[in-house]
Parts: structure tokens; C-alpha cells; sequence
């Protein structure tokens, strides 16, 4: 398996269409960023749930997930599943995020995802940061939409467990949900796991960088 390095990296932005995207796609490397990094700047913008208690457990679950980062965390009002709808308020909302950030690093859905919120907002993050590596993460549901990833972030077990513990400690909400289980978590770890040779990962989609292979 090749491995590539960004190089150090000082602000990454987090981006989902409702409370807990972030966290479902990308918590154990978030983790593994903020505590390699202590002082990272995490910037985070959410479409779905602004003034709910879903705010309420985001930002303390955002928290958790970066330990000694720089968390900066906005929380939108747009209805949930209507984003075609408001697609002036999304897209004016990530180039504003856009404007007052520099990250080396841009975490938000796939292009692909089935869910027409993850898939238009990842839409707006590729003409937004046109400049910058973008990981589209990826959130198992009903719609069977898993694909082949193309990178992946290898996460120590002790890394993974803590996503999990996570994830069912803050989001109270989704518990009912008959997919919200350590059983689902850990298990498409384990499989991404496997397809880069280590005990559990995190995947993504990529859909364009640039190589520095001359220095």
C-alpha cells in the first residue's frame, strides 16, 4: 500500500449536511489529527439542525472528537432532506466558510453519496475549494451505496473504539436507528481496514490531486 503525506497540518475544515455526518465519516481521523497536532484549528459547518437539540449534541460530540484543537463550529437551520431547495442559502453558506479559511485539509461527503443533502453539498465544496485536498467521506445507510474508495486513513484500534464510544455517547438521538451499533461501526472499519493492511480505517473518495514528486 502506498502512503502519501500532506505534510504538517495546521487547519482542516469539517464539513456535513446534518449533526453527526462529520463525526459517522470522518470522527477517527479527526481524532488521530488532534492528537497528533494539539492546537489544530477545526473549522465546521453543518447544514441541518441549527437551534435543536441536535446542535446541542453536535458541538459537544465535535468536542470530543477534537481533544486540544481550535474548534470553530456553525450549525445551519435548512430543512433536512431539502437542500436542492435551498441551494442559495447552502452554497452561500460554504463559500463564506470558504473565505474566511485557508485549510490544508477539506473533509465533507462524496459526490456519489445517495443522499441527495451529502451529495449536492459535496457538489458545492469542489467549485468552493477548488485548491485544496478534499476528502469525500463516506456514512453507511439503507440506500447500499458503499463504494470502492480510493485513500484511506488507517486508525490504531484504540482509535477506532474511541470513534464508536463516541459516537453512541453524543448522539443520543440516533440511537433508535437500527444501524447506529458498535456492530455497523467498527464493521466497515474493520472491512477498510483490510483493503489498506491494517486492523480498521477510515475511507474516502478523492476526485483530483496534484503531485509534488520533484522535490
Amino acid at each position: 500500500m502506498i502512503r502519501l503525506s500532506p505534510g504538517r497540518l495546521d487547519q482542516v475544515v469539517a464539513v456535513g449536511a446534518h449533526c453527526d455526518d462529520i463525526a459517522l465519516g470522518a470522527g477517527g481521523t479527526l481524532l488521530a489529527l488532534c492528537l497528533a497536532r494539539p492546537g489544530l484549528r477545526v473549522d465546521a459547518l453543518v447544514l441541518c439542525g441549527g437551534g435543536s437539540e441536535r446542535e446541542q449534541e453536535e458541538q459537544a460530540a465535535l468536542t470530543a472528537f477534537c481533544p486540544g484543537a481550535d474548534v470553530r463550529l456553525c450549525v445551519l437551520k435548512l430543512p433536512d432532506g431539502r437542500l436542492p431547495a435551498h441551494w442559495n442559502e447552502a452554497k452561500a453558506a460554504v463559500e463564506e466558510l470558504r473565505l474566511r479559511t485557508a485549510p490544508d485539509l477539506v473533509l465533507g461527503p462524496r459526490t456519489d453519496d445517495a443522499h441527495q443533502d451529502h451529495r449536492g453539498l459535496a457538489k458545492l465544496l469542489t467549485t468552493a475549494f477548488r485548491d485544496h485536498l478534499v476528502l469525500g467521506y463516506e456514512i453507511v445507510k439503507w440506500d447500499g451505496d458503499l463504494g470502492r474508495p480510493t485513500a484511506y486513513q488507517p486508525l490504531p484500534p484504540e482509535i477506532a473504539e474511541r470513534k464508536v464510544r463516541l459516537l453512541l455517547e453524543h448522539y443520543p438521538s440516533q440511537r433508535h436507528r437500527p444501524w447506529y451499533d458498535r456492530e455497523a461501526f467498527l464493521g466497515l472499519a474493520r472491512i477498510r481496514g483490510i483493503e489498506c493492511h491494517a486492523r480498521y480505517a477510515e475511507a474516502f473518495a478523492v476526485s483530483k490531486l496534484a503531485l509534488d514528486l520533484g522535490d
